[in-house]
């Protein structure tokens, strides 16, 4: 038997920022500024100075924008071929990309503006503290779901294994005994930009403005 020691288990992050923006007339929300950051930005390093060391970014619509500002970050980029074919199929690139020794996966969204690396090492916690068992675990403000969701690495294998179409509510839908809702209070978890009018009740409750950069 070998002397070396174990490595322990290790956490991915995943970074879904492929999406259209359709409903902010079809630009990349990922690149939105807060403070004169992008938001993609601000997930990255929200899950890296939480101790993540492994994080990788699905691209798509708008790769050519977006990927210059991958460069600049420490993350592996990927690039969804099919894009249109919706969230399942980025998902499905992201979770092929991630390291196969880890022991669950972080998935974020790209627009997230408040999540900061506090907000993920909760997230953490409370994936270290779950009953056995759990595979799926998700934060819960005012019996709403939020992001980022936690996928154990079973989770990612029986996802890969399944039809391209299968997505990862799917999954939960067919495990409810195997998700845990983990209730907070941090409303950081449910803010994400979709529409003009979430971008103005950002501004209204925050003070704070989104500027999309000029090249967007």
């Amino acid at each position: 038997m070998s002397d070396r020691a174990v490595p322990a288990p290790t956490i991915a992050g995943l970074v879904l920022a492929a999406g259209q923006g359709a409903r902010l007339g079809g630009r990349p929300k990922a690149l939105l500024r807060l403070d004169g950051v992008p938001l993609l930005q601000r997930v990255v390093a929200a899950l890296a100075d939480a101790g993540i060391a492994e994080v990788v970014v699905v691209t798509g619509h708008h790769a050519e924008q977006i990927e210059p500002l991958l460069a600049t970050l420490p993350v592996r980029g990927i690039r969804n071929p099919r894009p249109q074919d919706g969230p399942t199929s980025s998902l499905r690139e992201g979770l092929a990309a991630v390291s196969s020794s880890v022991s669950a996966i972080v998935v974020a969204l790209a627009d997230q503006p408040l999540l900061d690396a506090a907000d993920v090492a909760a997230l953490l916690e409370a994936w270290r503290r779950r009953p056995a068992g759990i595979d799926v675990l998700y934060p819960q403000v005012d019996g709403q779901r939020g992001n980022p969701v936690i996928l154990s690495a079973a989770v990612r294998d029986d996802l890969m294994s399944a039809p391209p179409t299968f997505s990862a509510r799917a999954w939960q839908a067919a495990h409810p005994q195997r998700c845990l809702p983990w209730s907070t209070d941090n409303r950081h978890y449910r803010v994400d930009i979709d529409t003009a009018e979430d971008l103005a009740r950002f501004a209204s409750e925050t003070g704070h403005v989104l500027h999309w950069p000029q090249t967007a």
